[in-house]
């Protein structure tokens, strides 16, 4: 008699990704938080990397190169804002331009690293 009627044993049961999104954000939150931009830069890398590999695994899409420049487009958005804001608050001692600085560098290492993947990378054959 098996277990687990009508499952093959080709598929993985968990992915590893959720993993990471946990890890990723929370990490970015306390870097941006406390102005820590190698936790800012790190947490944000891992977060939207792993959002593209869930992407990938999910079978919206054949690579993950599209979905890491798209966060990586949010991120530079997400960087201006704190700009912004730094422009409109900064006279009241409140200082965000620091971490929109970490916010852009880790869009644009996202961005660096899509380019790069996209053109080094093959396209995976079709099972």
């Amino acid at each position: 008699m098996d277990e687990n009627p009508g499952l093959s044993e080709q598929y993985r049961m968990a992915s590893p990704w959720p993993l990471f999104v946990a890890l990723g954000l929370p990490i970015a939150e306390i870097g941006i938080l406390f102005d820590i931009p190698a936790l800012s830069i790190g947490g944000l890398i891992l977060f939207c990397g792993s959002v593209a590999g869930m992407v990938q695994e999910a079978g919206y899409a054949r690579t993950p190169w599209r979905a890491l420049a798209a966060c990586a487009v949010l991120l530079f958005a997400l960087g201006g804002l704190f700009f912004y804001a730094d422009a409109q608050f900064g006279a009241e001692g409140i200082r965000f331009v620091a971490r929109g600085w970490a916010i852009v560098v880790a869009g644009g290492v996202l961005l660096f690293g899509s380019v790069v993947g996209s053109l080094l990378v093959d396209e995976p054959e079709p099972v």
